[in-house]
């Protein structure tokens, strides 16, 4: 992982998300997952959604998933982000109604497809590291 420069928004620290923005420092995905029965949440939330208990803590995950939607963008939002690119939605492995929204690297945008299996990698930004999918 190497520091590459700024070339999107970044999102705003709180005590609430920095575990999954800041968490790729060990080069592993971070979700919530309930103490209690196991099941995870994201984006963070208090209480789990499944049994309601209070015990939501950060929990590193295998970083695998598929690609459930995605489209190509050909339109060049940001200055610094080259054209066309992928943004897919990412079903984790761990349970398939954990959708990531995130950028595909490391692939042809005309290769890019539903069911394709992907795993993370982060793009790093300071204390900040964003996921991102390439090919697995």
């Amino acid at each position: 992982m190497s520091e590459i420069p700024l070339a999107r928004p970044l999102p705003v620290l709180s005590e609430m998300n920095s575990y999954f923005w800041c968490g790729g420092k060990d080069g592993r995905l971070h979700i919530l997952r309930c103490g209690q029965c196991g099941h995870y949440a994201h984006p963070c939330v208090g209480r789990c959604p499944r049994c309601r208990a209070d015990a939501m803590a950060p929990d590193p995950v295998s970083g695998l998933g598929s690609i459930v939607g995605f489209t190509t963008n050909h339109q060049p939002w940001f200055p610094h982000v080259p054209v066309p690119y992928t943004v897919a939605v990412v079903a984790l492995a761990e349970q398939p109604d954990i959708l990531l929204i995130s950028n595909i690297a490391n692939c042809p945008v005309d290769a890019v497809a539903i069911g394709m299996e992907v795993k993370v990698l982060f793009e790093q930004h300071g204390e900040i590291f964003i996921p991102l999918f390439e090919p697995a």
